[in-house]
């Protein structure tokens, strides 16, 4: 547990002295799915140019971290308001820098910077799977949410979203035809083709679904389908489909980018932008039930209570 505080709070450190040093340029609100974030510019004035690996790509190699104090969703009291001005950005304490890097008022962009409202249908499909599962919460293991049982955990889930100053970390490697992103929480590895290959037949289903991956000019564009009904992302569907895109705008600064579609929840596709930052690792092993008995001590509970209770009726 220590380790994992270390690395936290280095990371903190990191994302916090990398803000500092970000360019705060003026940006224009984001259009349909082009990414709105300046690009580093040389002293020339020439665009910037990311650095390349051995076959010729983008490298985006290195631990990269995600922590942000922007909202997912946008505050209310914000209204349509997309960016905070320069002023607003420098007025910041120190504990606000993380707000700096893209200068949104939330990870979701457009006027509305909320996720939209979920349709009708989706409604009550979610509640009718919550009815059917409420009293049996405790029948079995499986019962149990994947992210108590250290199957998967919230963080790792993708789309990606920053967690709460832990667990933030992100190493990627990459080679000709894949790039692999290793997640600090639970160790988990996600290899993703770019190779061309097509998405695998419907009737695979996955619980991060199937991911494959293109370059388009300096942007790594990661296509994602094939989700089961298990790892419903904010109440989604097997129709799920998500599009993540990775953009350099520095040799320390990152752009990760992605749209949700899913017809059968929400009537519109909706974007967000998480602004990473390069950081040191090393990235360390994450034991999420080493000696830990919560599954068992849970159902072994719910057994007492169970066996209670029918003593109590045999009466």
């Amino acid at each position: 547990m220590s380790r994992r505080l270390l690395v936290s709070t280095a990371a903190l450190a990191a994302s916090v002295a990398a803000a500092i040093s970000v360019t705060l340029l003026a940006q224009a609100p984001a259009a349909g799915q082009t990414p709105s974030f300046p690009t580093k510019a040389t002293t020339a004035g020439k665009a910037w140019t990311p650095p390349r690996t051995s076959d010729g790509k983008p490298d985006l190699r290195g631990i990269w971290t995600d922590n942000t104090l922007t909202p997912f969703e946008r505050p209310k009291k914000l209204g349509a308001k997309e960016f905070y001005t320069d002023e607003e950005v420098f007025g910041f304490d120190r504990t606000k820098l993380r707000f700096a890097s893209t200068k949104r008022t939330s990870l979701i962009v457009g006027p509305e910077g909320v996720v939209p409202p979920m349709l009708p249908q989706a409604r009550a499909r979610n509640a009718e799977r919550t009815a059917k599962g409420r009293g049996h919460e405790f029948d079995s293991h499986e019962n149990r949410p994947l992210s108590e049982r250290c199957l998967l955990m919230n963080q790792e889930r993708i789309p990606m979203i920053p967690g709460a100053n832990e667990g933030n970390l992100l190493q990627i490697v990459q080679g000709p035809g894949y790039v692999t992103l290793l997640h600090e929480i639970d160790h988990s590895t996600r290899v993703i083709p770019t190779d061309g290959r097509p998405h695998v037949p419907q009737n695979i289903r996955q619980w991060q679904g199937d991911s494959v991956g293109h370059w388009e000019g300096n942007m790594l564009v990661v296509d994602t389908t094939n989700f089961t009904n298990l790892t419903a992302y904010r109440g989604s569907s097997e129709e799920l489909h998500l599009v993540e895109r990775f953009t350099l705008t520095a040799d320390d600064a990152m752009i990760y980018q992605f749209t949700v579609e899913d017809p059968a929840t929400w009537a519109r596709p909706w974007t967000a932008e998480v602004p990473w930052t390069k950081t040191k690792g090393p990235v360390y092993e994450y034991a999420c039930h080493e000696g830990n008995t919560m599954i068992s001590t849970i159902l072994h509970g719910a057994r007492v209570a169970e066996e209670e209770t029918a003593q109590k009726n045999a009466k």
